[in-house]
């Protein structure tokens, strides 16, 4: 029987979180504000199933474009390409410069 390519295929230690970390995020995660221009990095939240970029993303920097409803627009190059990336802000992470 062939295996099954969910969006979630091959992620075991990608989406786990450490033991004292794990149940849900805070709140507070879910009600930050980015604005256009803002860089930030995709770190995928496993207890957040809604608005979770796919697995390719996690770990890279990004800017905001725009929002889109409850979620945000985040351009992020992959390779040679731009691409744009539609994540919920418990995925995104204010970057310091």
């Amino acid at each position: 029987m062939q295996a099954s390519r969910g969006t979630r295929t091959k992620t075991r230690n990608l989406l786990k979180k450490r033991c004292r970390a794990r149940g849900m995020s805070p709140i507070t995660k879910g009600l930050q504000t980015f604005e256009t221009g803002d860089k930030v990095n995709i770190i995928i939240d496993p207890s957040v199933h809604k608005g979770m970029p796919f697995s390719r993303f996690h770990g890279l920097t990004g800017v905001v474009k725009c929002s889109r409803g409850e979620a945000y627009e985040v351009s992020v190059k992959d390779g040679n390409k731009t691409k744009i990336v539609v994540a919920r802000p418990e995925h995104l992470v204010r970057t310091v410069e």
